[in-house]
């Protein structure tokens, strides 16, 4: 994933580390009525039958032009739009292309979650989605959102990008992926910007084949992209009209022929030529061309240019057909069908040159694993500290880690580490393959609110386990405000950190997986890493995340507002580390682009500092959360 942290508190990434979140048992163990969607719902009583086996996707494909976010895209998203659940999605994917990429705008987005992140997240939050797992190649972004009560049957989630601009060396052009398995089937959702202008259709044919054979997953099953049970491929494909002049097109447009230009459309020729599209399938085009329009208007370029309107904008699916090699589910004769429920673009949105386009989908499953691997039991309702215990049931199947942590979110949180308080999930037996932890009184929120219980996994990095709401009332007392003084006078002690912007081992949005996102491209150089370190006034924004790496350094919870959560305990990091993590004097460079923030070049190989008699540890171990790990050209955006 392209690297990019997120400014946050000092306690496990939060306000940060978007990472790849598997979906657990949707339902506590408490009796209480349940409070989700009915769609795939597992039901309170595990012998009743599931409510609904059909998940439903919505793809969003949207070219921005570089344009800041507009207020809303609630209709985008089909949010909602109707009083029954038959726009309601389970799981969305939103590809944008052409997101501000300029040097400033990387820098920052780096250090805090670009602005149209923030913007989905915001949006779907309240919706009970979460991030699962987003990935960015300079101006080309993957969000894959799910409902926070599937992510204990997500798993494998793995991101890849291919650079294929300027042979390969550039990523304004190319495709970024993020694959999964979702209730035992493998998917991918596959986000390209292909070569723009007519004549280059052979072009566009070549860099499809391009990114199709340079990614390539980890473990078994499903390792390059059309190996997966469904893929879904959309994007700016920038595909055009021949043969018509603007006459014409914006004619047929005018008087609703929009069938006398399918005909003529590249992408709809390609189709019966290339074998490389063989199996793909996309809804009629029923929507007029969704390119390239006046900003802020929905008039075609009146330009000297002149462009011609054409479909750039496309939304694809392929099913793995019966004889195209074994099923990655190893389950052969239970094939999933995909039927589009709608294909459409947005009109009212005119910030960029192009339109959005949204599909929606629905997933028929022949079966489903919807065995969570950790199931969580919580009282219906916390008014006493004492009563913060959790307790959970392990599969035996599932390999637990000394880094496993449960955490505590408010209903709406946006990703696995927006959480107000943790606990480690020690191995506390209390019957069999039960255990048991709480949470202490400074660490919960006071006053009055629902929460939801996550465990995450640090081996799968995601949570595999959630509750449904329960409710949260403690009284707001002095206790509050002594632990408030506390976390802040904490947080000005906390030690310095480095944020990793540009280093070839740091790809991977987790510590020790560093293969699960890689970047491919054609003839793409080696190039020495940069690192961000913040100034002691900038520290107390770091994003941490329980893991080893954190484990390493001084690390003390502060603050987290009004929630009053802090973490007091702080671990000292091993011997012979430069003292605070200082710059060289060799390297007093300041980028003059955020406060206090320094470059220094990092070996890639070893990640020392160059300064004199300066012997900095290895990148790999310099980040204290996942997030630092990831490089500015190799991952997601992310808090």
């Amino acid at each position: 994933m392209e690297g990019q942290g997120i400014s946050g508190s000092g306690r496990p990434g939060t306000q940060a580390g978007l990472g790849p979140l598997p979906m657990p048992h949707g339902i506590s163990q408490t009796g209480a009525p349940s409070k989700m969607d009915s769609c795939f719902q597992l039901p309170a009583k595990e012998n009743a039958a599931p409510v609904r086996s059909e998940p439903r996707i919505t793809v969003v494909t949207w070219n921005v032009g570089t344009a800041m976010p507009p207020d809303d895209v609630t209709s985008l998203l089909h949010l909602g739009s109707s009083s029954d659940d038959s726009d309601r999605a389970d799981m969305i994917a939103i590809g944008l292309q052409e997101v501000n990429s300029m040097i400033n705008k990387r820098l920052k987005d780096a250090l805090f979650t670009d602005q149209w992140s923030e913007l989905f997240m915001d949006a779907l939050g309240p919706f009970n989605f979460v991030l699962v797992s987003t990935v960015r190649m300079q101006g080309v972004i993957l969000l894959l959102f799910a409902k926070y009560y599937h992510l204990p049957f997500l798993r494998d989630v793995q991101t890849d990008c291919t650079r294929t601009g300027l042979g390969g060396y550039w990523g304004n052009k190319g495709g970024v992926s993020v694959r999964l398995a979702a209730f035992g089937h493998m998917l991918c959702f596959l986000n390209c910007h292909l070569p723009a202008h007519m004549e280059k259709a052979e072009q566009r044919k070549d860099n499809f084949q391009t990114i199709l054979s340079l990614q390539q997953f980890q473990g078994p099953g499903a390792q390059g992209i059309l190996d997966h049970d469904l893929v879904f491929w959309f994007g700016d494909l920038n595909f055009r009209i021949e043969s018509y002049d603007l006459h014409f097109v914006k004619f047929a447009i005018d008087s609703e022929q929009l069938h006398q230009l399918w005909e003529k459309d590249q992408l709809n020729m390609a189709k019966n030529t290339w074998p490389i599209l063989r199996g793909f399938q996309e809804g009629p085009l029923n929507f007029a061309p969704t390119f390239k329009f006046d900003v802020g208007t929905n008039k075609y370029d009146t330009s000297a240019k002149k462009r011609k309107p054409a479909w750039t904008d496309r939304i694809l699916w392929k099913v793995k057909a019966p004889g195209g090699g074994p099923s990655p589910s190893g389950r052969e004769s239970h094939r999933l069908q995909v039927t589009q429920h709608s294909y459409h673009s947005h009109m009212e949105y005119t910030v960029s040159d192009h339109k959005p386009v949204a599909a929606q989908f629905v997933l028929h499953f022949a079966f489903r694993d919807d065995v969570p691997l950790v199931r969580l039991d919580v009282a219906d309702e916390w008014v006493r500290p004492e009563q913060a215990v959790v307790r959970y049931r392990v599969e035996t199947v599932f390999a637990r880690s000394s880094w496993d942590w449960i955490g505590l979110y408010r209903v709406g949180f946006r990703h696995c580490k927006d959480y107000v308080a943790y606990v480690w999930a020690k191995h506390e037996d209390v019957d069999g393959n039960i255990y048991q932890v709480t949470f202490s009184e400074e660490s919960l929120p006071k006053g009055h609110g629902d929460f939801i219980l996550g465990y995450y996994s640090h081996t799968h990095s995601i949570l595999i386990g959630v509750t449904e709401p329960f409710q949260i009332s403690l009284p707001t007392s002095e206790l509050a405000s002594s632990s408030t003084d506390s976390s802040g006078a904490s947080s000005e002690d906390e030690d310095d950190s480095t944020l990793e912007l540009l280093a070839s081992k740091s790809r991977s949005p987790s510590p020790g997986k560093s293969k699960r996102h890689r970047s491919r491209s054609p003839g793409l150089a080696r190039f020495p890493g940069l690192a961000l370190r913040p100034s002691s006034c900038e520290r107390r924004g770091t994003s941490r995340s329980p893991s080893p790496q954190s484990r390493r350094l001084p690390r003390v919870a502060p603050n987290r507002g009004s929630d009053g959560g802090s973490q007091g305990n702080s671990e000292e990091g091993p011997p012979g580390l430069p003292g605070s993590w200082a710059f060289p004097p060799s390297v007093p460079q300041s980028l003059g682009l955020l406060p206090a923030l320094r470059l220094e070049t990092v070996d890639p190989g070893g990640g020392s500092s160059w300064g004199p008699d300066r012997e900095a540890p290895a990148s790999d171990s310099l980040s204290p959360s996942p997030q630092g790990q990831q490089g500015l050209e190799e991952g997601g955006l992310g808090p």
